[in-house]
């Protein structure tokens, strides 16, 4: 992880002081984002593609004359895919990355709906037996005996991060055969 990741912080804000939870699912696992972060959840539509950019980048989209880059949550976690249904949606969040907020939108297979979580029924993000990097779960929230997984979205969608992502799969021989060739 670069120096510019580690110095993404979650606002306080977020967790904290709201206790507000947008929950949603990926596959059939809960996850919830602080809803001080979302700034609207939009239909899933066509995205325009752009080339050379990580996979987990399906596109952008153009918010209100604005170019937004399209994250695939699933894709961000090491999994197949967002397979778009009727229920897809968009979750546009806003984020600080070094030091500018960023507006990225992130593709979940269906939103649930806003929970009230007190601090007192979040628990510390487990060390192991995710199927996630622990770096991306902020808790693990108690709702009616069951957990959800809050996320770390500044962790998550670190820009830098998933950049870097990207850099070690084009290693070595790889690498070479990405680059154009060079004709004399």
């Amino acid at each position: 992880m670069n120096a510019n990741a580690q110095m993404i912080a979650e606002p306080a804000a977020t967790v904290a002081e709201s206790g507000q939870y947008l929950t949603f699912l990926l596959g059939a696992e809960l996850f919830a984002i602080g809803i001080l972060a979302i700034k609207e959840i939009i239909e899933f539509n066509e995205l325009t593609t752009v080339p050379m950019m990580p996979s987990c980048i399906r596109g952008v989209i153009n918010l209100r004359g604005a170019v937004v880059p399209v994250v695939d949550l699933a894709a961000r976690f090491g999994r197949e895919p967002t397979a778009t249904t009727r229920r897809t949606c968009i979750v546009i969040v806003e984020v600080q990355d070094s030091a500018e907020r960023l507006v990225v939108g992130v593709i979940v297979d269906a939103v649930n709906e806003v929970l009230e979580i007190a601090p007192s029924e979040i628990e510390p993000a487990p060390t192991f037996g995710t199927r996630i990097r622990t770096d991306f779960i902020r808790g693990m929230g108690k709702v009616g005996g069951k957990f959800v997984v809050i996320l770390a979205v500044n962790r998550i969608l670190a820009l830098d991060d998933v950049a870097g992502l990207e850099g070690l799969q084009l290693n070595g021989e790889l690498a070479d055969a990405a680059k154009p060739a060079v004709t004399v």
